[in-house]
This record gives structure tokens, sequence and C-alpha cells, in this order.
């Protein structure tokens, strides 16, 4: 079984630290507190079934290049945003190498199909008693 941090190592990924809005006051426009991690799944050597997983989760964060871009700008600290980027991260990863459980296909029951059955007809006996009879005229 892999664990996420095996796939989250330094060359692998990029951090650029950005300017935010929100709160903060004039230290907004001073300091880079916003964080933007692009993450290339392709230096990381994940299974190729991991990988598809991945890029299926990453939705519209995957780039054209095939990067993943994610960004965090909920907090004041740069170091703050900087940690709750790599936890998405790593929790898409793990979310990743999970292998989805096979499906398998039930029977419904017999007294089930029974009830399925008995409902049918009280439908169609409900339709017969709407229908005009010819005879009546």
């Amino acid at each position: 079984m892999f664990r996420p941090e095996e796939f989250f190592k330094p060359g692998m990924y990029e951090e650029k630290f950005v300017r935010s809005g929100g709160p903060g006051g004039q230290n907004v426009n001073k300091v880079s507190t916003a964080v933007q991690l692009r993450y290339y799944p392709a230096l990381a050597g994940l299974p190729a079934q991991a990988r598809e997983r991945l890029e299926r989760i990453a939705g519209e964060r995957l780039l054209k290049d095939g990067a993943i871009l994610i960004e965090s700008d909920e907090f004041r600290s740069q170091e703050k945003n900087r940690h709750a980027v790599r936890a998405r991260l790593l929790e898409m990863i793990a979310r990743a190498l999970r292998e989805p459980r096979k499906r398998r296909p039930t029977k419904p029951t017999l007294a089930s199909r029974e009830r399925r059955l008995e409902g049918k007809k009280i439908n169609s006996e409900k339709k017969k008693q709407r229908r005009i009879s010819g005879t009546e005229e």
C-alpha cells in the first residue's frame, strides 16, 4: 500500500506566493500570503491508474500542461496557507491511491418482485376501469 507522502517530494511541485485579498488591512497590499502550488503528477511516479484518478479528482484544477494548480488564501499567514494547500493536495493523492470497490450486482428478492407485479396489476385494473366500453352507446 502506498502512502501519499511518497509522491510529494521537492521537485514534484512548485510553490508561488502571491498577494491575496480579504481581511488584513494595509498588510494585504504589502505581503504575499496566498499560496499557489503547482503539482506535476507525471514527475511523481504515481501508478498509472492512480494518476488517472488524480486527474479526474483534480477536475478544473488540472492545467493543459498536466500540472495541478491548488490555491489557498483563506488565512492571513503564509505558513498556514502553505500547510492548507499541502494538506489539500495530500488528501487528493490519498483519494487517488485508494482503489474504488467493484460493484457487485444483486438480484431483486422474490418478495420485491411479487410486490412490483402486484402494483402493476393494481394500476392495470385502475386503467381498465377508466376505459369507455363500446357497448354503452
